[in-house]
């Protein structure tokens, strides 16, 4: 029985295809390790959606040939597909495998294995060569990879992957060369991996993709304001799943009719990522954005028309090349103006092979920095005012993991609006949901909850 060791990086994406990975290798009869021990195989799942998610992922790979010389160390996923040459000259590398073949791992792997023993007692040493290349053209392929999983790393909450790939080229992004073009998963497909999960006790699934709101499309195919909402409302019917959450959301997908439709799913959570990068219209023209920062804060108001206190996350890049002072101010007012419930900030990386790589107007390290940090202290600032609104008032609360804060145990989880909450109870409370109210700050991000 040999061992294996698995590292992601990047997504709840590449989160949900590395459990699938584990999975497959697990009913094949492999050991699995953590990624720190010494192991016969090395399966790193990597990023590529910056220069610096590279860099973490040529890391990861060499540290697990120098963890174990003579471990096979397989280098999966966005980073390869993206990258290519300059990942299959890469010595630390046994086994290269793109998107769109990772179903496939135990048969790639179990025939490169079979080959290196051949190599080893016909040379009687081991070829230093880069053994497998299984790495398709992912432009070309319409054909969504289909994979099913029985169980996820999380106990009470399990991402489910319906959608791959993404059509809208933003002039920062590599993610449409590392995973194609837009393709989803047969309905039918996902319900049934649903089922699965909920007999298995998971009470919440969060449906996530590349492109999530182009569900239900494939290559060339026009918007679509349904489809997605199609596979909520199926979802919604599934016995034993309470709650329903979204990945991130694109604008456009955000009408009056979508959200009605929204409304009336019981399971669905209040709680939406909306993609927003930038609230100035001259800098969203030039990432390719394709809505303008009016057409955003009225998508926010149509979800609050129908959601009380909706729970609405973004992320926003600072420093993009041409990020004038003024453009700054203007996102940041904007910011202010929709008040939302968490954002994340990215500094813009430069990215080799995209369209703002070449943008004049490089921002400097140093002005990122200071535009990332008054963001963030911008988010700091609405997000503990957000939480207020929820003092003192009832929430359910799925539990799902025991953790010490402040030398005391508590059961911790998360509301609809996904405020994470702790109590001080007795017994296993893990996928539970229990009603009660959030009394108090316990710390600036957690909530006490009081059944």
């Amino acid at each position: 029985m040999k061992s294996v060791a698995f590292h992601n990086l990047g997504c709840k994406v590449n989160g949900y295809e590395m459990d699938f990975m584990q999975q497959l290798l697990q009913e094949r009869g492999y050991h699995i390790v953590p990624f720190d021990k010494r192991a016969d195989i090395y399966i790193i799942n990597t990023c590529t959606v910056t220069n610096i998610a590279d860099r973490k992922s040529r890391q990861m790979l060499h540290r697990a040939k120098k963890m174990n010389p003579d471990s096979v160390v397989v280098a999966v996923g966005c980073y390869v597909q993206a990258g290519r040459e300059e990942a299959l000259k890469d010595m630390s590398i046994d086994l290269a495998v793109g998107n769109n073949r990772k179903k496939d791992l135990v048969s790639i792997l179990e025939e490169y294995l079979t080959d290196r023993e051949r190599k080893k007692e016909s040379r009687g040493e081991e070829s230093k060569t880069l053994g497998g290349r299984t790495i398709i053209d992912i432009s070309r392929t319409n054909e969504y990879e289909s994979v099913k999983l029985c169980a996820t790393a999380e106990h009470t909450r399990a991402y489910i992957k319906v959608q791959d790939g993404c059509n809208q080229f933003c002039s920062y992004c590599i993610i449409p060369y590392a995973r194609g073009r837009i393709r989803s998963r047969g309905m039918e497909e996902v319900l049934d991996e649903v089922r699965g999960l909920a007999g298995k006790g998971y009470r919440e699934v969060v449906l996530t993709g590349i492109h999530l709101s182009s569900y239900g499309m494939g290559a060339g195919d026009g918007f679509s304001k349904s489809r997605l909402l199609d596979l909520v409302q199926a979802v919604n019917q599934v016995p034993g799943i309470e709650r329903i959450r979204l990945g991130s959301l694109e604008p456009r997908i955000i009408t009056e009719e979508f959200v009605r439709g929204l409304k009336d799913c019981a399971g669905l959570c209040p709680h939406f990522h909306l993609s927003l990068q930038s609230g100035c219209d001259s800098v969203l023209k030039r990432m390719n954005r394709k809505y303008s920062a009016g057409e955003y804060y009225e998508k926010v108001c149509i979800l609050r028309k129908y959601f009380d206190e909706p729970a609405v996350t973004t992320d926003v890049i600072v420093g993009f090349p041409g990020e004038t002072e003024e453009e700054f101010l203007t996102t940041k007012e904007f910011l202010e103006k929709v008040q939302f419930y968490e954002m994340h900030i990215f500094k813009y990386s430069k990215r080799k092979g995209t369209p703002a790589a070449k943008m004049e107007g490089q921002i400097p390290e140093s002005v990122k920095s200071l535009r990332s940090s008054i963001l963030q202290e911008l988010e700091r600032e609405m997000s503990r005012s957000y939480r207020q609104k929820y003092l003192h008032k009832r929430a359910e609360v799925l539990f799902e993991e025991e953790k010490q804060i402040g030398g005391r145990n508590y059961q911790t989880g998360h509301t609809r609006e996904y405020i994470r909450a702790a109590a001080q109870m007795g017994g296993n409370l893990s996928g539970k949901v229990i009603d009660g109210v959030l009394t108090d700050f316990l710390e600036p991000d957690i909530l006490l909850f009081q059944p």
